[in-house]
């Protein structure tokens, strides 16, 4: 049964944080806009503008404080994502609309996000390219496709992937009639110049320069990953030790 069947509206909340690569979630948004019945918030810790990672500024319209219990949570990623992953409060906030939420989604590095609050692990799921080691090491079975569904968590690849994860989504909640009017709407009739667009079929000097170019990057975020990975280590003995003497 599809979710409009059973409710008169969805709400969906995407989560923006500084530095978020803007095509990550906007996207989506723009699937997601045409949604029937279909209420977005735009959420953030506080409603300052947030500048992406490109420039460009976005005003959240909702704060985590505010934000109603959400059917869909949705994460988008970017280079801000390596302050989040260590930011408490912002991954209690994915924890606990995660408990109730219908989806939990993200799109690229947004699932490291998601890693970091312990909401993929025992799950499968994708993300950027340059990052599917990252997201191994946190303990996530990863597959390195466009869009990735198990169970109630989907999760896209790298930036343009957003518009696939977006119908994707659209399709396990509505049917695949109106996801496939969503995408002749929007024209997504994808045709790009190049065959450069995964590391398999990309030439190799063009593979090679943006490896290089993304290294140093890599390696803060892989310190900051296995910083994640100890601490939700730590946090899963103690909840352990706390089941066993109880």
């Amino acid at each position: 049964m599809t979710v409009n069947e059973q409710v008169s509206s969805l709400s969906i909340g995407i989560v923006l944080f500084p530095n978020v690569t803007q095509l990550d979630f906007t996207g989506p948004y723009e699937v997601f806009a045409k949604l029937p019945n279909a209420q977005l918030y735009l959420l953030a810790q506080t409603l300052e503008p947030i500048q992406s990672d490109r420039g460009l500024t976005f005003l959240p319209d909702t704060t985590f404080a505010q934000a109603p219990a959400l059917d869909v949570l949705f994460v988008p990623g970017g280079p801000g994502i390596d302050a989040k992953m260590e930011d408490p409060k912002f991954l209690d906030f994915l924890k606990t609309q995660a408990k109730q939420a219908r989806y939990i989604t993200s799109v690229c590095t947004g699932s490291l996000l998601l890693a970091a609050a312990g909401l993929l692990q025992g799950y499968r799921a994708t993300t950027h390219w340059r990052s599917l080691d990252l997201l191994e090491m946190l303990g996530v079975e990863t597959v390195s496709e466009r869009v990735v569904i198990d169970r109630n968590r989907i999760t896209g690849g790298g930036v343009t992937a957003g518009i696939d994860f977006g119908l994707a989504l659209a399709a396990e909640l509505f049917g695949e009639a109106i996801a496939q009017a969503i995408q002749l709407g929007i024209e997504y009739n994808p045709q790009p110049p190049f065959n450069s667009g995964s590391p398999q079929t990309a030439p190799a000097a063009v593979l090679a320069q943006v490896t290089a170019a993304s290294q140093n990057v890599q390696q803060i975020r892989r310190q900051i990953v296995q910083r994640v990975v100890t601490q939700l280590q730590t946090a899963n003995i103690s909840k352990a030790v706390k089941n066993l003497a109880s």
